[in-house]
């Protein structure tokens, strides 16, 4: 989905006009307009992140290890055929843990004895091209993956983006003083305050894009998105005496 232009809505606003009492008093305390500027964006992510990984049995634990590593060696080098940059491959998490087995004793009772060793051994791969993640995930299976989880979709700049949705806030909040001040036949100041609430939450993730296939095989459904970014901004402006 391309992104669209910025969504601008105003959320609330209030007029403060002087009230009565005497000229020093009203220098005093001039007028104010007061708004809370709303933007939002829907932004397209330019990157995949997947975790990948492989999970290895053996009677010792270095066996175990050895298998869960060879494999996961062969993914490394799937990426970089993908020409995947090294600094998007990195180790996400190395497990290894006995693995018991319950037995039945002659007498009745029951008893957990080892059954050899589970290691998983698994990389974090981010993708520029995410048309291509379908098709990665594949060729990985057949390099030994046996493990597919953490798919997500994210921008490389958030900050960026983030900055940009806000000063479209502070642009909507000057255009809401703007038009209640010609309504109320003022005229509009300087600002006086600028303040940025905190977010109560990050921005959300939404699944409405066509999924993306692999180059063979059956359709991998992965659905990259859009990226909603918001932002609030209240602003106090000056009414002009």
């Amino acid at each position: 989905m391309r992104p669209g232009p910025l969504a601008l809505v105003g959320l609330a606003a209030a007029l403060l006009l002087p009230g009565p009492g005497t000229a020093q008093e009203r220098g005093a305390s001039e007028g104010r307009i007061s708004v809370l500027g709303r933007a939002r964006a829907a932004l397209q992510p330019d990157f995949a992140s997947v975790e990948i990984g492989v999970e290895s049995r053996g009677q010792t634990p270095a066996a175990a290890l050895d298998g869960a590593s060879q494999a996961v060696q062969a993914v490394i080098a799937l990426a970089t055929a993908f020409g995947i940059a090294p600094e998007d491959v990195e180790t996400a998490a190395v497990t290894l843990q006995p693995v018991n087995r319950t037995v039945r004793q002659p007498d009745g009772s029951v008893a957990e004895r080892l059954d050899g060793y589970r290691s998983a051994n698994t990389v974090r791969i981010r993708l520029g091209d995410m048309n291509r993640l379908g098709d990665l995930m594949r060729k990985a299976l057949d390099a030994g993956a046996n493990r597919i989880e953490g798919v997500g979709f994210g921008l490389r700049d958030p900050e960026g983006a983030e900055s940009a949705v806000r000063l479209a806030a502070v642009k909507d909040a000057s255009q809401q003083a703007a038009r209640l001040a010609e309504a109320a036949g003022v005229r509009l100041g300087r600002v006086v305050s600028i303040e940025v609430p905190p977010q109560g939450a990050n921005p959300a993730m939404a699944r409405n894009a066509a999924p993306l296939r692999a180059s063979r095989g059956t359709a991998v459904p992965l659905m990259a998105g859009t990226i909603e970014a918001t932002a609030e901004v209240a602003t106090t402006f000056a009414i002009q005496p």
